[in-house]
């Protein structure tokens, strides 16, 4: 008769089988099993530029902070805080590019998979680092999303320092060109000057005066850790040169971001107003939900917005949409990916961290050519 198997003996016959996913001993303390779910952290391209006081980005400060044991929300937050705070990053937090006024707005939002609970702040001036304000408004009260004056004053009562002027000499020096070039003589009605205004953007993100992934600036970054936990976060500056009050994707749960504890999580950089339209952020975990990988579930989506885009001037001349939108992509097994509706050069890329490093990977296209043909 075969001798029975103390428990001690079966955990270490199941690893041996794939039963368990530990492989690691330890002499004074039990085995710690887990789901044995591979860590990783995926973000927007300049996830894996900005970096800190040790040198670490976005993305490789959130992994480390994850595979040590740290919250999987507060690792997400503490890598974006690494761009928010960054001044020659123009596209979140301090030096982000202002509003049509010049002054600096930003939205932010997080998702706690596990706790099932997410904050949310839009419009908020004065505070670089919008992301923990968004946190404090998951923590600290019954609500979701806090904006404008009372958003800044929410984050005054929480002991954040408020600021009069979130510009940098950087991002001033762009909005007065853009305020010399679309507006030199204030005679211009509202209607052309917003067009005008859009197009000397354009102009000077072909010029090389804005970078191409700032224009529409945003950083979202999901995290997975070996328990299968999920967060995720997206902070900005919203579209440059915006009317003042514009609220894009960002800091709205299921467009700029969407996290499901069991499933996965998904966010976005791009045209907001696009992805609000879709709630493309919560599609894409509902169909995971349903079975789809990452990869088409980002596409599916983009498919999505593309056939939601009517209006002829948000056309090119191949009657597709002449405006980019970007998904990153998480769920709880640790699989990921980054869709994209263009990639004209194959050279975007987005930013992720597993236990290889931090390293840029390809974005795939739904569309080829350009936006702009």
């Amino acid at each position: 008769m075969p001798e029975k198997l103390n428990r001690r003996q079966f955990v270490v016959a199941g690893t041996g089988t794939g039963v368990l996913a530990s492989t690691r001993v330890f002499t004074s303390a039990p085995q710690v099993i887990t789901r044995g779910v591979k860590p990783a952290v995926v973000a927007a391209a300049n996830g894996n530029r900005s970096k800190d006081g040790a040198g670490l980005t976005c993305v490789a400060k959130a992994f480390k902070m994850i595979t040590g044991g740290a919250d999987v929300l507060d690792a997400c937050i503490a890598g974006v805080n690494i761009v928010e705070l960054d001044p020659d990053d123009t596209s979140v937090g301090y030096g982000g590019l202002p509003n049509a006024d010049g002054v600096v707005q930003l939205d932010a939002s997080v998702m706690h998979g596990p706790k099932k609970s997410g904050g949310a702040v839009a419009c908020l001036e004065g505070v670089r680092t919008p992301s923990l304000v968004a946190k404090k408004v998951m923590e600290e009260t019954d609500h979701v999303l806090l904006v404008g004056r009372d958003a800044q004053r929410f984050a005054r009562n929480m002991g954040f320092t408020i600021e009069d002027d979130l510009n940098t000499p950087k991002s001033r020096e762009l909005y007065l060109e853009w305020k010399r070039r679309t507006d030199p003589d204030h005679y211009l009605n509202l209607r052309d000057r917003a067009q005008r205004g859009y197009q000397v953007a354009l102009e000077m993100v072909a010029e090389g005066k804005i970078d191409p992934d700032h224009f529409h600036g945003t950083i979202n970054c999901n995290a997975v850790n070996s328990k299968g936990e999920i967060c995720g976060t997206t902070t900005t500056s919203g579209l440059a040169w915006k009317i003042p009050g514009r609220v894009g994707d960002s800091p709205i749960l299921g467009a700029g971001l969407y996290v499901d504890g069991e499933i996965g999580a998904a966010g976005s950089t791009g045209r907001g107003e696009a992805n609000l339209f879709s709630l493309a952020s919560f599609l894409i975990v509902e169909s995971m939900r349903q079975g789809k990988p990452p990869k088409d579930a980002g596409m599916a989506a983009l498919q999505r917005i593309k056939s939601q885009t009517v209006a002829k001037r948000l056309l090119n001349s191949r009657g597709q949409p002449n405006f980019g939108v970007t998904f990153y992509i998480l769920n709880v097994k640790g699989e990921y990916a980054g869709v994209t509706m263009y990639n004209p050069n194959e050279n975007s890329t987005f930013a992720v961290c597993t236990e290889n490093g931090p390293q840029n990977v390809k974005l795939e296209p739904l569309l080829t050519g350009s936006a702009a043909d």
